[in-house]
Order: structure tokens, then sequence, then C-alpha cells
């Protein structure tokens, strides 16, 4: 049928309005999210709850049970639909309460003694009260075992090697790679004592000590194998109080992974005896001491702590559901655990709490996007991507709709920009196009990059688990803007990963950057392109 002027005019009148509504009222929002981010950002004040008072997060602690229920009681008020989602359980439970050292005697004057700078991983044994007692140095060979096992029982050993993070093994494979060991050093010392004698006899020299003898027969002599607290499992039964191992500053600290999933893992299986790392420095002027024998004790009071297990742990997952298109989606996350000899204050401070001040801001101007924005706070990333795992696993229906995942787990640093595919060019450049009204200080540019190899495992952030799967994770890129002097590796699973390392001006920007670009994207009329995203290695 054929359509009058007149009506022809009236539906381009009606089309150019509806336009020119939609258009301001999604630059409205945006405009609020600027305004109330820059005025009144509140992600350094989500920050110091989740560090300073809740504090160290590892799943299966009391902590991280308590940062869920903050977290999501948060989203809640925002007015955001949340779920706690079942993401795993650890085989026990375990809570970090305060710990204290102090060396007494030898060279030191005073009676009060001098405080020592150590961590212990977590879900490692803590010491059962303060105890004091002696020093001494691990035994190498079965010899020096039995003459010293009188001397064990209430002792503080001095293992060697250098503190990785990791507690000692306490494997029934480990224990059998050291009773191997065991036996081969026996071997390569009756061998060194024969090379020595036939050495002596032949050359009738009665004055040389062991050390000349072995500098002189140093290339006739076998070098044994070394490993850190050989004799563990003797050792701990012969009563020792607990291990001391030399550890760089800053003190790195991870955890026991056979107490927490380990398959003869129980609450009748736990570690008995503390596992030290400690500051090298007081560490060599220790072990200097033991070798003079001077008369010192070492006193210690670490008060960790075991519960019966299964104990879960779970997902925070919030949303606003789009008005169009309810099941596609743009996607926000960070990882809500973190290790407990410090408080998370950047891993994963920086993803969690912008991610939440995003949502806040987004709940506080209106906003009503077309597909859906989730906000996914993941358990366990520091255990292996466990809460990400989870998630893919329970909601494989929802990859092929999920636009971008914007997952930060990185330095709390300012967003600069953002590389993409060719074919998102023009939506990001559209989604960021408010972006230099927040900051001028902070510009932002949008780049192109050519297409990445699919990866067939997972890697080092829970990105990595969605990545596997093709779903795009873009994500900001980011620069130390004005030169705080940021280190990544100086926080990186260590005892400084604290709120003061957070740089608080580039954390609040993030909140507003990524509430803008989110609320943009998932106000497109299609998904993002996953054109040029991947290619098959």
């Amino acid at each position: 049928m054929r359509k009058s002027p007149l009506f022809c005019c009236l539906l381009l009148t009606v089309s150019l309005f509806a336009f020119s509504q939609k258009v301001p009222a999604q630059d409205a929002v945006v405009k609020k999210i600027i305004h109330e981010g820059t005025t009144n950002n509140q992600t350094q004040k989500h920050l110091d709850i989740l560090t300073n008072r809740i504090g160290g997060r590892p799943v299966g602690s009391d902590a991280y049970n308590a940062a869920v229920l903050w977290a999501a009681a948060q989203f809640e008020s925002w007015g955001l639909q949340v779920s706690i989602e079942e993401a795993g359980q650890t085989r026990v439970g375990f809570n970090r309460g305060p710990w204290s050292g102090k060396i007494y005697g030898g060279v030191l004057s005073g009676t009060d003694g001098v405080h020592l700078h150590f961590a212990t991983p977590s879900y490692t044994a803590g010491t059962k009260g303060l105890q004091r007692g002696h020093v001494i140095i691990e035994p190498k060979t079965q010899a020096e075992f039995d003459r010293m096992k009188g001397i064990m029982k209430g002792a503080w050993v001095l293992i060697s090697g250098s503190n990785t993070g990791w507690p000692v093994e306490r494997t029934a494979q480990a224990n059998r790679r050291r009773d191997s060991l065991i036996t081969l050093n026996q071997e390569i010392a009756s061998h060194n004592n024969e090379v020595m004698r036939r050495y002596r006899s032949r050359t009738g020299d009665r004055r040389m000590n062991v050390d000349q003898m072995q500098e002189a027969l140093k290339d006739s002599l076998l070098k044994m194998e070394d490993e850190p607290a050989l004799f563990y499992r003797q050792m701990v039964e012969a009563g020792i109080l607990g291990l001391v191992q030399s550890s760089q500053v800053p003190i790195t600290a991870l955890w026991d992974k056979e107490t927490v999933f380990g398959e003869d893992s129980s609450f009748e299986n736990l570690p008995t005896v503390p596992d030290i790392k400690l500051d090298e420095h007081q560490y060599n002027q220790i072990c200097q001491l033991v070798k003079e024998r001077q008369p010192i004790a070492l006193e210690f009071d670490i008060r960790n702590h075991f519960r019966p297990g299964p104990v879960k742990f779970h997902n925070v997952v919030a949303k606003i559901t789009g008005t169009h298109y309810p099941d596609q989606y743009v996607m926000v996350s960070g990882h809500l655990d973190s290790y407990d000899v410090a408080t998370g204050g950047v891993d994963c401070g920086v993803g969690v709490t912008p991610a939440m001040e995003s949502a806040r801001l987004l709940s506080f101007a209106g906003a009503k996007p077309k597909r859906t924005i989730l906000f996914v706070l993941f358990a366990g990333e520091e255990f292996g991507l466990l809460g990400a795992t989870a998630w893919v696993e329970q909601h494989k229906d929802k990859l092929e709709g999920i636009s971008n995942l914007f997952n930060r787990d990185g330095g709390p640093l300012a967003p600069t920009g953002v590389a993409v595919p060719k074919a998102m060019y023009e939506d990001f450049v559209k989604a960021s196009k408010h972006i230099s009204a927040i900051n001028p200080e902070f510009p932002f540019t949008v780049d192109t990059i050519p297409p990445r190899p699919r990866p067939e495992r997972t890697g080092g952030t829970d990105a990595s688990v969605f990545a596997i799967k093709g779903v795009p994770t873009i994500a900001l890129r980011e620069r130390d803007v004005k030169g705080n002097d940021f280190n990544y590796r100086e926080i990186w699973h260590t005892e400084r990963d604290l709120y003061t390392k957070s740089i608080g001006e580039y954390q609040e920007h993030t909140s507003v950057v990524q509430a803008v670009i989110v609320y943009n994207l998932a106000n497109l009329d299609h998904l993002l392109s996953r054109e040029g995203m991947y290619y098959q290695p």
C-alpha cells in the first residue's frame, strides 16, 4: 500500500524524536556517573573495609566468608540482584591470628630480646602458645642426625635453602624422596671418608683438619645432595619445635597445598610444627651464632588455627538486568580471596573495589542498560582459579552471550587506553567517547591489535578460564602516569600487599572509566564482534 507524504513526515518526526530522547538519556546517565565518581568516589572506602577490617582472605577462612557476606550486602544495598554461588570446598578451614618472635642471648645485650621479622605460609601450623627453645642447624647425613638426635627435642631447626613461599612438603612422596637422598648421602659420605683416609695414609700428613683436606681433595670428593629439612619426618618425631628458613625481604608466603586439597588431608592429619620464613639478614646472624656455639634461644608465638572441614567457598555475583537483551552480558570481575600474611590491598583489591564502585555508580545514576551487566567476585583465584572455573562450568549457557569480560588483577594503576581487534574498534571508540571528560591528566586511547592465539590452558588470571572458551577478555591498559614508583613484584604474594600500597587516585579513576565503558558497551545494539579476537595456534 502506498504511504501518503503526510504519513511519512509523521513517521520521520516520531523517529527523530525517539532518537533524540535515546541519546541524551544515555549521555545523562554517563554524566551522572562521572559527576558522582569524581566528587564522591567510594573506592578507597570499600578497600579500607575489605583490607583493614576484614583482612587477608584465603578460601576456607572466616575472613573470606566475611568478605563474601559484606560484598553481597553492599551490592544489595545499591539495588543490584545478588546471588552467592558455591564454587568449591577445602578439606579443612584455616584462620590466622597474630604472630611474634624474639631472639635471646648470645652477643645480644639486655633481657628483653630482639624482635624477629618472619612469616608463615597459609594452612601451616602455629606454635600452640608461646614456645622458647635452643637453636640447631639441620643434619645432612644419617651420622649427623644420630649424633644430634638427643638435642632435637625442644629445638628450633635452621634448614637450608631460600624461601620460595611454599612450606616444606609433607607428602608421602616427599618422604620417600628424602629417604632415598638420605641413603644416597650416606653412600657419598662413606666414599668421601675413604678418599680422605687414603690421602692421609699416603701423605702421612696428620696436621690437616677436615676442611683443609676437603679443599685439597675437592676434585676427588663427591657432592652430597641437598634438600631443605632432609630429615623432616625424623626431626618432627624427635620433638623439634619448628623449622626456620632464610627468606628474602619482603617475605613471600603461599599455602600448604597438601593440607588444603591433598587426598590424605584431614583434621586428624594436619601439619604439627611451624614452618617459619625468617628475614635473611636475621637468619644469617643466627646461623653464625649457632656455628660459634653461642648460647641463644628463639621464642615464637604463632596463632595459626585450623577448623574441621569441609569448608565451602563461594563466588559473589551481582547484576543489573538488561532491558532488551537480558541473556547477553558485559562482565566485570576480580578475585575476592587473597593471601593472609598481608591484606590483599592490591592483589586483588585493585579488581574487587573498583568493580564494586562501578556497580554503585551505575546504580546511583539509574542505569538501565540494554544488556545485562554482571559483576562477579571470584573465589579461590590464588589456589588455582577455582571460582572462575566453577562459574564457567555452572554457566556454560552464558558464554556465547558474553560481549566482553573485564577482569582486573594487576597493579593499582590508571587506565590509559585499550587495544582491541579491528572488528571491535568503532564500538570501543563510541564506548569511550566520554572518558576524556573524567580527568584530563589521564589520557585514554583506543588502538587495534592483531588476533592472538586462543589459549589452550589456563594462565595466571581468572580471565584465562574464559579465554580458552573463546570469550573476549579485553582488559584496559594501565600505567603509573604520575610516577608513584609502584613495583608489583614487591607486593606479589608478600607481606607488603597492603592498603597503603594502593594508589587511591588511580583506583577511583578506574571505577569511573570502567563504569562508563561497560555501560556504553551494554547499550550497543549488538554484541561485540569476536572476529579477529583469537586464532587457533
